[in-house]
This record gives C-alpha cells, sequence and structure tokens, in this order.
C-alpha cells in the first residue's frame, strides 16, 4: 500500500533521514522506533506531505504523491495523528471530529451527516457521550488523544500514521489504545506507528523498523528485532530510548 523509496530529508547540515526505504502493506500495522532525535517524525511528516523530502520517493496505492500538499494526501487516503493534540480549543470535541468528517473526505459531506459520522467515531474511540459536547479546551490529555484519533478517522483513511498514541497514558490507558490500534487495524486500515512503550509496539505490529540518527538499522517481525544484536548494542542499556 504504501512503499518509500530512499527518501532523504536534509536540514541545514543535518541528515534528519537517510535513504530510508519502508513498505506498509495492506491490512498490516508497522511500528517505527527509535531514540529522540532519530527522524521518526520527520518521516511521517514526509509521507502525510507535512515536508517534502530533499530525495526520494513515496509512492501510495501506485500513485506516486512525493511532493503533494498535506490536504491531497489525506484526500487521497492517508491521515496522521500528532504527538501533541492539534485540535481547535473553542470547539466542542464532536465539532472537531465533524472538522475531519466534511473537509478531510474526497466526496461532499453535508453538516449533518459529519455530525452523524462524528457522533459514531466518538463512541467508537471511547469518548463519553458527556464530553462529546464539551469544549477541546476542558478535556483531559487522554480524551484530547481520542478526540485527534477519531478526527483522523473521519477522513475515512487507507493508512493511518499515529505518532507516539500512549505517551502520558497509564498502563491500563496504554491497553486500552492497543485494543482500539487492533479495532481499527479489523476495519481494514493499515497502520504506521511511533511508540516509545515497547509493549505496546511489540503487541500490535506485524513488522517494526528502526531508526538511528535518520538511517535505518534493522527491519522485521518483533522478535526478530528485539534479538536483533545492533539493536541490543544500541538499546537494550536504555529501553526508555524508544
Amino acid at each position: 500500500m504504501l512503499e518509500v523509496t530512499g527518501v532523504t530529508k536534509q536540514i541545514g547540515g543535518l541528515l534528519a533521514v537517510n535513504r530510508v526505504d519502508l513498505m506498509v502493506g495492506e491490512g498490516k500495522i508497522v511500528g517505527l522506533v527509535g531514540p529522540n532525535g532519530a527522524g521518526k517524525t520527520t518521516l511521517l511528516n514526509i509521507i502525510s506531505g507535512l515536508s517534502h523530502p530533499t530525495q526520494g520517493r513515496i509512492t501510495f496505492k501506485g500513485e506516486n504523491i512525493t511532493g503533494w500538499k498535506p490536504e491531497q494526501i489525506c484526500r487521497k487516503g492517508i491521515a496522521k495523528t500528532f504527538q501533541h493534540a492539534h485540535l481547535f480549543p473553542e470547539l466542542t470535541a464532536n465539532e472537531s471530529v465533524m472538522v475531519g468528517a466534511i473537509f478531510g473526505n474526497s466526496h461532499s459531506v453535508s453538516l449533518d451527516e459529519g455530525r452523524k459520522a462524528a457522533e459514531k467515531l466518538l463512541d467508537f474511540v471511547g469518548v463519553a457521550k458527556e464530553k462529546q459536547e464539551m469544549l477541546i479546551r476542558n478535556l483531559n490529555v487522554v480524551e484530547l488523544k481520542r478526540v485527534q484519533l477519531a478526527r483522523a478517522l473521519a477522513s475515512k483513511p487507507k493508512l493511518l500514521l499515529l505518532d507516539e498514541l500512549t505517551t502520558g497514558l497509564t498502563p491500563k490507558e496504554s491497553n486500552d489504545a492497543i485494543e482500539l490500534i487492533r479495532k481499527i487495524r479489523e476495519a481494514g486500515i493499515s497502520i504506521l506507528i511511533i511508540e516509545h512503550v515497547m509493549r505496546v509496539i511489540t503487541g500490535v505490529s506485524d513488522k517494526i523498523v528502526v531508526l538511528d540518527h535518520g538511517e535505518k538499522i534493522a527491519e522485521g517481525r518483533p522478535y526478530e528485532v528485539m534479538n536483533n544484536q545492533r539493536v541490543i548494542d544500541t538499546y537494550l542499556g536504555d529501553i526508555d530510548a524508544f
């Protein structure tokens, strides 16, 4: 479904991403891990159109989308969440998700259709009914992350890019997030996920890609990556680096 080929991003004298190849198959969950500064978020930003590569190509469903604008990529079928929830503080949770439903789709959606879609998605991600009409600025971190996820899903993506969905969550909330990620895959959506909590990433991923200083240093099934000698040498003594 997604093919990243030789993608490089140079920022001044820094190679934030250096000749990275990556593939996400249809119906698959791919985990992207590495220490802070490894280039993970930069790579997701390139895929989603928020940043353009210095070199390389992004192909989605057989079409070269390199250099496309974020709104074009979203309407093509790729949605992204952010490590820190970027939402409209003076809108309600329902209204925030309506924005994704109405403006993130390739087809026309009425206000009434957008409202119904928002209600359904907020229920799906676990936002309580009484919170759905509250202003975004009055919600807690967990609720904000769920609303942001619902907004991304409202654009009806084929591929979902998740940037540290479980950051700041308790172990119970992380377990709930794992189940939610699995439900999203069951709904037919492929996922590329950045995550620092290894229990989460190994629990949901079909494949894991490891970045370090902008380069891919390992790729494979979770048990293969966690037993890769280079990964062990680099991270085993500092598991929080993930």
